[in-house]
């Protein structure tokens, strides 16, 4: 059975019992570790790996949140509680939108499930506890840097994220805590501070899990029609948006895009940034809908049509064991 490797967070950064008014300890408990096993031939097996560790946290009788790139295509998921109990998983559910997923664990989990606090009455300045499995050790204690737009080079968009320092170093799934022990975010990404060696860490904020938890709980996805797919990465650089990668049998690979285009416009329409090329893109209309875009490559302007998928539909689904 796959264990998580031993490490602790520096003991200058990690939370005091006596610096909050709950029970530290106890809160910090419903953390615990995910171990994910993934089959070599899933379509992000190459990009995201066939094992993943990160956290997970019970937000209710055996239901817990994570970040949905651990688990996705998951054949296998295992949960490490803190006193070294090891429950198998199911992987329950995922928002391609936000990035939550949904784990079921298969075996009993007697711990306090958190309370889901209200993003959006986060602000910069706050205090806050970024939990990692493993309680107080594996935490760390910190403040909201900002709060923002953040765009992910992979077709992701979220309208306001949280980001806190001091990073935590194993981010993946662990449980963003306000100052009074309520969830109001899920750790996504570690993102470079700028002109700094130092890091930020990324949350999905817990409120746009509120109107999805129904569907993710009941059908593994959001009953609403998927948004248009491109199956590209891009980044910006110097105004434009620049295809850095493409993904292997979707859109963007038919359309023989490559690496190196220069993404112009979109449905004639003008574009410098990821966020505002994502929801012009989105605007179109829902999976399947034709794109038509304005690329420069090879010191030539032309147009392309693309015709968008649902990127769901090329992942496995959800095995149970």
């Amino acid at each position: 059975m796959p264990s998580l490797p031993e490490w602790n967070v520096p003991a200058a950064i990690r939370p005091r019992a006596a610096d909050f008014p709950f029970d530290l300890d106890r809160v910090l408990s419903a953390v615990v570790g995910l171990h994910a096993i993934i089959p070599p031939d899933a379509f992000t097996a190459n990009t995201l790996g066939t094992e993943r560790a990160g956290n997970a946290v019970l937000i209710d009788d055996g239901l817990l949140l994570t970040i949905g790139y651990l688990i996705t295509e998951a054949e296998t998921v295992w949960l490490h509680l803190g006193d070294g109990r090891v429950v198998a998983g199911h992987a329950l559910g995922f928002d391609q939108d936000s990035g939550f997923g949904l784990v079921q664990a298969l075996g009993a989990i007697d711990l306090p499930p958190l309370r889901l606090g209200n993003s959006s009455a986060a602000k910069a300045g706050d205090r806050v506890i970024i939990g990692g499995v493993g309680g107080r050790v594996r935490s760390v204690a910190g403040r909201i840097a900002a709060r923002q737009e953040f765009a992910g080079y992979w077709e992701y968009l979220i309208d306001d994220a949280i980001f806190t320092e001091p990073s935590h170093p194993n981010w993946g799934g662990t449980a963003l805590l306000s100052a009074t022990g309520e969830l109001i975010g899920i750790g996504s990404l570690q993102i470079e501070r700028s002109g700094s060696d130092e890091h930020y860490n990324m949350m999905v904020p817990i409120d746009l899990l509120k109107p999805v938890l129904g569907d993710l709980r009941t059908i593994g996805r959001v009953d609403k029609p998927a948004r248009p797919w491109l199956g590209l990465y891009s980044t910006e650089i110097e105004g434009k948006i620049v295809v850095v990668g493409i993904a292997p049998k979707g859109p963007a690979s038919r359309a023989e895009l490559k690496t190196g285009d220069v993404i112009l416009a979109i449905a004639g329409e003008k574009v410098t940034t990821e966020a505002e090329f994502y929801r012009k893109l989105w605007a179109l209309g829902s999976a399947g809908v034709e794109v038509p875009l304005t690329l420069f490559s090879g010191g030539a302007t032309f147009d392309v049509v693309l015709h968008s998928a649902d990127r769901a539909k090329f992942l496995k689904g959800p095995r149970l064991h």
